[in-house]
């Protein structure tokens, strides 16, 4: 009697499911897409089509980044969708900070086996997020890896293209001393800090509602890391920006120097930003000192925008509404003064 011949799905590999997914993907992706994306959905690589966007001197800028194990929290509560659009915000922030507007996205998810639901949840979170940036999702990977990833997981990156003229190109280089440092507020975590949020909370049941939260410890955990493109365009248009810091890993500390010309330093006064009671939970029950704290977590303040002092009014009207607030200050630094960081955050306690 002849035996059955083996097939790829006894490999773990569903072709049919993975088919039908990337069909009900189809209406989502389609939503992104202006007349710059070219080509048919399904080629080989994404067509985009700048000659006709009218700059002057364009330089493209590009990103790449993931969600990292806040992804393990949306495993737990089974909620995908939300997992997509933070991935699409976190890189729209980061070319954000060189003044960049975005154009088309790029997402890899990679999965254990097709769960056709699931991946269809992620992409459409994914698409929502480029729709909301004016940003087209052009091209992606869904990639079915048995064995590698444990049932219900998977892994999501993405890759982020956009475009600033080449004079108006945001570096950091026009940061002087006594510039203010505006502060953008965050949502929550946003993307970053999860793992040693997941170690103070792996005892905690996530559908479990802390008093000071308000919330399912689930839900704030899952609370989307905000995009900043429409609150700061309105300064870039302004010529209101010296510079700018998407704060992620790292919090103030870390992230600001990165943009912060030689010979500058800053201070900041967490007193003027309200820091979210998620924070202040995390630390409390990890017991973790608040100068770690600041160097894993944002702490309330996602975005940070630098201006010279005679542009602060201009500045405050504008990013106002968007519930920005002075925070902080620039100062001469050289590195020769012993015991003085570069970056301070004071009034943590």
């Amino acid at each position: 009697m002849t035996q059955p011949a083996c097939a790829y799905a006894d490999a773990g590999v569903n072709l049919d499911e993975a088919d039908q997914a990337k069909l009900r993907m189809r209406d989502a992706i389609r939503s992104t897409l202006g007349p710059e994306a070219l080509g048919a959905m399904g080629g080989f690589g994404g067509l985009f089509a700048i000659g006709g966007l009218g700059l002057r001197d364009p330089v493209l800028v590009s990103s790449i980044d993931g969600v990292g194990t806040k992804l393990k929290i949306a495993f737990a509560l089974n909620r995908h969708e939300s997992v997509g659009k933070d991935l699409v915000a976190h890189c729209v922030n980061d070319i954000l900070v060189c003044g960049a507007r975005p154009l088309f996205f790029l997402d890899y998810l990679a999965l254990g086996a097709i769960d056709g639901d699931q991946a269809v949840a992620v992409v459409r979170g994914v698409a929502e997020g480029c729709r909301e940036a004016r940003c087209a999702l052009i091209g992606g990977e869904t990639a079915a890896m048995p064995g590698f990833y444990a049932p219900g997981e998977y892994d999501l990156a993405g890759t982020i293209v956009g475009v600033v003229e080449r004079d108006r190109i945001i570096s950091g280089q026009a940061i002087r001393a006594d510039d203010v440092a505006i502060g953008f507020p965050s949502l929550g975590l946003h993307t970053n800090g999860y793992s040693l949020a997941r170690h103070v909370f792996e005892r905690d049941d996530v559908s479990a509602t802390p008093p000071e939260l308000g919330r399912s410890l689930g839900d704030e955990l899952l609370l989307p890391h905000r995009c900043y493109l429409d609150d700061v365009t309105p300064l870039l248009e302004a010529g209101l920006v010296a510079g700018m810091a998407h704060i992620t890993g790292g919090g103030l500390v870390d992230n600001t120097p990165r943009v912060l010309p030689d010979g500058l330093g800053a201070d900041f006064d967490a007193t003027q930003w309200d820091v979210l009671p998620i924070f202040r939970l995390i630390q409390r029950r990890g017991d973790i000192a608040w100068d770690e704290m600041a160097r894993v977590f944002n702490l309330g303040i996602g975005f940070v925008v630098f201006t010279h002092p005679e542009q602060l009014e201009r500045a405050l009207a504008l990013a106002g509404p968007a519930g920005a607030r002075v925070i902080g200050s620039v100062r001469a630094w050289d590195g020769s003064q012993s015991g003085t960081p570069r970056v301070r955050v004071e009034g943590l306690a």
